[in-house]
């Protein structure tokens, strides 16, 4: 009985050979929205590569706190390469269907590099708390040995939480239909067509969401209230402003991420929001943080303002140089070489 039961479970048991992403609903000026978001693409890679190269280049910026900024670059980076490709062939080009594995890869990536964005976050916070809280005490708990530690974490975290969520869809099965309600290969539009129970996946994409998003946002915010609170004790304003500074490019981070993230989904379980709207917004989540996140750092970081002036004055003496070397010598000119 129980063999010809096991035979049972294994023929009812679906697997389908490909997926058919849906996407947008009655969209007709989509093309727009898709080049849109190709510009977006190019310039999320150009940004965080220079960001990449700027920290890599100058050594005043090999420090713990550069260490973090160079994590988030690199996840901002692989993030929108896993997401915006994929999503402009799927739709600018009409190649809808997606392969079994291929759905699955293409959800774990999406969802692994936004866990990673969301704990770099922490370890930011991490770093400004002990900056204004225990200044005495910062370069011997801000390390590069504790910040190597930390970023580990947060990619095993991230890993051990997002492959349990993409390995259970493996263990359901699609025998009513394979026409998935988003614009990729998400976690519960994919697990809610399957025909057997989804309870399971359900839980885990709960704890999920909970440990990738919430407990980051609850650490976030309470190492904000104790940075708040060391800093009514400083009696200078002019001080308290000036630590204050030093706040102001992570906290814009941490409001362009989870704000439209929280947004996303608390929409999500208000059904008259109309389909288009809801994934519009998912989309611009994924991909505008990765966009803005290098150009705040360069526009509001002192040290990478001064980091890109020293690299520009360094080009410009090789180009003087170049064109001092390709000049003829005269006979009453003197050249100075520095």
């Amino acid at each position: 009985m129980e063999e010809s039961s096991f035979a049972l479970s294994n023929m009812t048991f679906v697997r389908p050979a490909h997926f058919y992403i849906n996407g947008f609903y009655d969209f007709p000026h989509g093309t727009y929205f898709y080049i849109f978001l190709c510009f977006v693409y190019i310039m999320t890679v150009f940004g965080n590569v220079v960001l990449l190269l700027i920290i890599l280049l100058v050594r005043s910026l090999h420090t713990p706190k550069y260490m973090i900024v160079f994590n988030l670059a690199l996840t901002d980076l692989c993030g929108s390469t896993a997401l915006i490709p994929k999503l402009l062939d799927t739709f600018l080009f009409e190649n809808r269907y997606i392969s079994y594995e291929a759905c699955l890869s293409y959800m774990f990536f999406v969802l692994f590099f936004g866990s990673v964005q969301s704990w770099t976050l922490v370890a930011m916070s991490f770093d400004r708390f002990v900056a204004i809280c225990f200044p005495l005490h910062y370069h011997s708990v801000v390390s590069k040995p504790v910040i190597a530690a930390l970023l580990t974490f947060v990619w095993l975290l991230a890993l051990g939480v997002i492959a349990p969520l993409a390995g259970l869809i493996d263990r359901l099965s699609f025998c009513k239909t394979v026409v998935i309600q988003s614009f990729y290969c998400d976690n519960a539009p994919v697990y809610r067509i399957s025909c057997n129970t989804y309870f399971i996946n359900n839980q885990v994409g709960i704890f999920s969401a909970v440990i990738m998003l919430l407990v980051p946002l609850a650490l976030v915010g309470c190492s904000y209230a104790c940075i708040t609170y060391a800093l009514k004790r400083i009696v200078s304003g002019g001080e308290r402003l000036k630590a204050l500074k030093t706040c102001t490019s992570h906290l814009i981070l941490v409001a362009i991420f989870f704000i439209p993230v929280i947004s996303t989904n608390i929409a999500v379980h208000f059904p008259n929001f109309h389909p288009n709207t809801r994934m519009i917004n998912s989309a611009l989540t994924h991909t505008v943080p990765a966009l803005l996140n290098p150009f705040i750092y360069s526009l509001k970081t002192e040290e990478m303002l001064t980091a890109i002036k020293k690299i520009l004055s360094k080009v410009s003496k090789v180009k003087n140089i170049v064109i001092l070397s390709n000049s003829p010598l005269r006979k009453n000119d003197i050249y100075i070489y520095i």
